[in-house]
């Protein structure tokens, strides 16, 4: 990772290099972040939003020491979790199995199982473990480490857990726990760019945040800026059908949208796009990625079932360090394609500018 402060007006901002050939402002993370939660934009979260950080993962302390503590003010999340053990009296429900394992070894136990309400589940022993790990990394800093400490003595009753063993698409989030959700996608971006060393059998963190995660975020903060200053757009994800004549759909792929925007009858189909590199080269000829393209001038085309052009689509892409950037209109089959880019490595107000001036765009078009 390269870090290094540049100045613009009298801010100082701190770059974070997710590889060598691309950079994006911390402060810009936590932006997007605030965007993708909505509850980073309340009043507890003021000193980490004018705090300036030197590290990506000593923003996520952050906010996770501040997310945890006001968890704690409110309690910690419950829920019944299966036991099982063994004791001299029958308590729950009889685990025959267990018990003439018990017999068999001539032990005077019964094997029970029962449910106990307990904070020891899955949702607080990923706040823990990321806790634990963060507590742990020299870019973190003292008096975050510390604050960390403090928060944990709270979770003494709490396992830990292996992070790779985590199933985060079955975590389902209810009325109960929704306080959890943002916290623990925090822990998902920390955990998931996690990696272990083999010399010394502890968790260190990368020193970035993988392609994979920070396409995620990209594509949540797009959808969210639009929703939360563009409501009249009406921003939605939905999936696309198929336009087909006849035939079985089964074996078809879903077409899942990341933004689409309505105006007027009008739909602009956004799909946004994190690469290290946003154009191919082959044989000297620099060009698009071919699959981006096929892929949102098929989402394009059967969103059109009119086939009136009243469908826009945009790829949306992250600025990367190349010398040339996509700025272009097609025009296809009757619909527009636009192919844009968003530089996440400026102060946030212009990013903001980038997005308005793309949706001023798209309406003036079909308004002409």
């Amino acid at each position: 990772m390269t870090q290094r402060n540049c100045k613009n007006g009298k801010e100082g901002f701190t770059k974070y290099s997710m590889t060598e050939d691309k950079h994006i402002l911390i402060k810009n993370i936590y932006h997007m972040l605030s965007y993708a939660f909505e509850v980073l934009r309340q009043s507890n979260y003021e000193e980490v939003a004018s705090e300036e950080f030197e590290n990506i993962h000593d923003l996520f302390a952050a906010i996770l020491s501040k997310g945890i503590a006001q968890q704690l003010k409110q309690g910690l999340f419950r829920e019944y979790t299966e036991k099982q053990e063994n004791n001299v009296i029958l308590r729950g429900k009889l685990n025959i199995d267990g018990t003439i394992k018990n017999v068999v070894r001539h032990q005077r136990v019964v094997a029970c199982e029962y449910d106990e309400f307990s904070s020891n589940n899955i949702f607080n022993q990923i706040l823990k473990t990321t806790a634990n790990i963060l507590i742990r990394q020299p870019t973190v800093v003292e008096q975050r480490r510390f604050d960390l400490k403090k928060l944990l003595l709270f979770f003494s009753e709490i396992d830990l857990t292996e992070p790779y063993q985590i199933r985060w698409h079955q975590l389902i989030f209810h009325r109960n726990n929704q306080t959890y959700r943002m916290l623990i996608n925090i822990c998902y971006f920390v955990l998931s760019d996690l990696l272990l060393s083999e010399e010394k059998g502890q968790h260190k963190l990368a020193k970035f945040l993988t392609e994979q995660s920070m396409h995620r975020l990209f594509e949540r903060f797009v959808l969210e800026y639009y929703r939360f200053h563009h409501s009249r757009v009406n921003p939605t994800a939905p999936q696309i059908k198929w336009d087909i004549d006849d035939g079985v759909i089964d074996f078809l792929p879903t077409m899942q949208t990341d933004i689409v925007l309505h105006q007027q009858g009008k739909r602009l189909v956004i799909d946004t796009k994190y690469y290290q590199k946003s154009l191919q080269v082959h044989f000297d000829s620099t060009t698009l990625h071919s699959s981006n393209l096929y892929q949102i001038f098929t989402y394009v085309k059967n969103m059109d079932t009119f086939n009136d052009g009243s469908i826009s689509g945009m790829l949306l892409y992250a600025k990367t360090d190349e010398h040339i950037t996509p700025d272009n209109i097609y025009s296809m089959s009757g619909n527009r394609i636009y192919v844009k880019t968003l530089d996440l490595n400026q102060p946030f107000p212009m990013i903001q500018s980038q997005l308005d001036r793309y949706l001023t765009e798209w309406e003036q078009d079909f308004l002409m």
